[in-house]
């Protein structure tokens, strides 16, 4: 079972990565006004980011699944971490963002939806079924943020640089200005938090299944 699971891994990572290596050929199909900025600034969403890291740990994942019946535990914490952040990218986007034209030059539909909606419900469901996983300590926790904070120091230091934020929430100069952006990051932080604390429940809960079943 655990290698069945190896390879559909393995065919998700490349289904993921096709659809990010799909959108920004189509989007450097169009007329740029500068090809390195705008590769700069696609690898700058959340969103390419996380799939990315999901694309790598499926992959990662996948070598443990046809080498070893139990995942190691750094593997387990960055998984868990990955499963975070792809829940976060699809709540968020299809709350708040589905009906905002992002700056990717154009939108992608096949791909938009790979990255947006099928990979984070199938990065949950992987994190739900999948054999071979360990449960998460709740005092590591505090690992899930370090990502998404990281990500969000770069985007503000940069963002009045190049004049540029991956969304509108994050630019102050929307309404409310940086008092508004702290607050959607404060909140989006919080969920963050949330959803990583859900995912370290998922583990313990997943473990007890497969347990039972195996008994």
């Amino acid at each position: 079972m655990r290698r069945v699971f190896g390879g559909i891994r393995i065919v998700a990572a490349g289904v993921i990565i096709a659809a990010i290596v799909a959108q920004l050929v189509y989007s450097l199909s169009f007329d740029l006004p500068s090809v390195p900025a705008f590769l700069v600034n696609f690898f700058s969403f959340f969103t390419i980011l996380s799939n990315t890291l999901a694309a790598i740990a499926l992959l990662v994942g996948a070598w443990y699944c046809f080498t070893v019946p139990v995942d190691p535990p750094w593997f387990n914490l960055a998984l868990g971490c990955v499963v975070t952040y792809m829940a976060t990218t699809g709540v968020v986007y299809n709350l708040l963002l589905r009906q905002v034209s992002l700056d990717q030059a154009s939108t992608l539909p096949w791909s938009n939806e790979v990255l947006h909606l099928f990979a984070p419900i199938y990065m949950v469901l992987v994190w739900v079924f999948a054999p071979g996983k360990r449960v998460i300590p709740w005092t590591q926790l505090w690992v899930v943020a370090v990502f998404p904070v990281v990500w969000a120091i770069y985007t503000m230091i940069r963002g009045p640089i190049v004049g540029w934020y991956p969304y509108p929430f994050l630019d102050p100069a929307q309404r409310g200005g940086y008092g508004a952006v702290a607050v959607y990051i404060l909140g989006i932080a919080g969920f963050i938090i949330v959803m990583g604390a859900l995912v370290i429940w998922l583990s313990r809960l997943a473990t007890r299944v497969t347990t039972t079943a195996r008994a």
